[in-house]
């Protein structure tokens, strides 16, 4: 208050001097400043947001009041943890005043969470969530390379984790050692470990840069809070997705992070990282020639018992000698067969063609017995053309017994009047009778019939046949429709007489 009066103007007739707005609202900010310097609130996050500009705004709450908070971008990159809505935290800043909007707000220094179990719980309910999604099921880890070719490590280059690594590849089996520098704390930190498990997956094989065959992402011992970048979800899931086997080494061996879920192995150090990339040069060069020696061993048996098979097997088989001279005595046999088979083979066909022809007559023994048949068939058919022609005339005889001379008069003169009754029928069925009566046959130039008067053209030559002979004619000009049946018949006497 006392700035307030030192900067007062007095007018007359008031007690308190004029300010401006602007004096009083700085007023305001550094009574504020210096009353509340430096100040630790306890509170629930909630509105969190991050500007593009890098800064975080949020504001901070409990059961009864708020107050809004900002952290500046470049203390945001050093607090060692992403604020998230709903997470109950202590913040250490100052209170500070905007003037432009008449608020106060606070100004974050430093970020904790309010008691580890805050921040064990926060962990545990992420991993169920992750859980509930699959990234730590059994099935999707694999087994790790026997003798990786190129190891890849995602660690600080700056820390004693990465001497410990390459020394420790080093003594056991020196490798090709890939290292991907990130921060391993800060709240960047889980943003680069991701980026570096992605881009080691991201190189292609045979390529400039080779692709490992084995990740490692490792960092030393710390409290929860260092270690809060590893159980960030971009990390979990850069883990999981990564097509390169990976073997996690953070902190110690009490340490657990969500990223021990996800890789395929976790190792209790990245000591033990090491251990379990590369495996003892000369164990394997003691246990290879270990294998050689029993390789070879066995070999040895077999080959012992191979042998004394094979002579088992010999003792049981006959005399080779005498096995051949059993085939060649079986072979002279063959051959002695062989040549004989010809001449028994031409024996029993002369034989069967002596039977045959002994079977067989001579040509005048066959026409002989051929003249004999026939004479009989000839006998055979005399007798039944004798006895057939009996049959037909006693057949005539009987049938002439029924005939008498008017009987077959009346047969007559019925046939005779019949046949003539058939002509008058044909000849009143002759188109000649009808031209008889007055008609005429119109034919055209072809010697055709003309059957009706709509299909002859004016000026067509037409022929009239009438019954004592034909007279020429042209057809003059449209046709005259023919009177509808029914209708009333023409006054006009015709000039041809009617057909009845």
């Amino acid at each position: 208050m006392s700035d307030i009066d030192s900067s007062a103007r007095q007018q007359p007739g008031h007690n308190l001097g004029e300010i401006t707005v602007s004096e009083l609202a700085g007023a305001i900010k550094r009574t504020l400043e210096g009353s509340f310097d430096r100040v630790r609130v306890r509170g629930e996050i909630s509105g969190f947001k991050r500007a593009a500009s890098g800064h975080l705004y949020m504001m901070l709450k409990d059961e009864n009041a708020g107050i809004k908070a900002v952290c500046w971008r470049m203390t945001a990159g050093r607090l060692g943890m992403s604020p998230e809505d709903g997470m109950e935290v202590i913040v250490t800043g100052r209170i500070t005043s905007y003037a432009e909007r008449s608020e106060y707000q606070l100004v974050i220094e430093r970020i904790e969470l309010a008691g580890v179990g805050a921040l064990l719980k926060m962990i545990e309910e992420r991993r169920k969530k992750l859980a509930a999604e699959g990234l730590f099921e059994p099935s999707r880890k694999r087994k790790l390379p026997v003798l990786p070719a190129v190891i890849g490590v995602v660690t600080s280059p700056t820390g004693a984790v990465i001497r410990d690594i390459l020394h420790r590849i080093a003594d056991r089996f020196p490798r090709r050692v890939l290292v991907w520098p990130v921060l391993v704390q800060g709240e960047d930190a889980a943003r680069q470990v991701a980026a570096a498990i992605r881009g080691f997956n991201a190189l292609e094989p045979g390529g400039a840069v080779p692709r490992p065959d084995l990740l490692i992402v490792a960092r030393g011992g710390g409290s929860i809070e260092d270690l809060m970048p590893f159980n960030e979800e971009i990390v979990v899931r850069a883990a999981a997705e990564s097509g390169i086997p990976l073997i996690s080494a953070v902190g110690h061996e009490t340490d657990t992070t969500l990223i021990d879920f996800a890789s395929d192995r976790r190792a209790p150090t990245p000591t033990a990282a090491a251990e379990m990339a590369v495996p003892v040069r000369g164990d394997l060069l003691n246990e290879t020639g270990h294998c050689a020696q029993r390789l070879f061993a066995a070999l040895t048996r077999s080959m012992n018992e191979w042998r004394l098979t094979v002579e088992g097997l010999g003792r049981g088989l006959p005399d080779p000698v005498r096995l051949l001279q059993e085939r060649t005595q079986q072979l002279d046999q063959c051959a002695e067969r062989w040549l004989h088979l010809p001449q028994t083979l031409f024996a029993r066909r002369r034989d069967l063609i002596a039977n045959l022809g002994a079977r067989l007559k001579t040509p005048a023994e066959q026409i002989a017995a051929a003249g004999a048949a026939l004479n009989l068939e000839a006998v055979h058919l005399k007798t039944a053309i004798r006895h057939a022609v009996e049959r037909q005339d006693r057949a005539l005889e009987r049938v002439a017994a029924g005939f008498t001379p008017r009987l077959v008069k009346g047969l007559i003169e019925r046939q005779a009047q019949a046949l003539e009754s058939l002509g008058r029928l044909l000849e009143s069925y002759s188109y000649d009778q009808v031209l008889k009566r007055g008609f005429a046959l119109v034919r055209n130039a072809a010697g055709e019939p003309v059957l009706a008067a709509a299909g002859v053209p004016a000026g067509e030559r037409l022929r009239l046949q009438f019954h004592d002979g034909e007279v020429g004619a042209t057809a003059a000009g449209t046709p005259v429709s023919a009177p509808k049946r029914g209708s009333a018949p023409s006054k006009t006497k015709p000039d041809q007489g009617s057909l009845l």
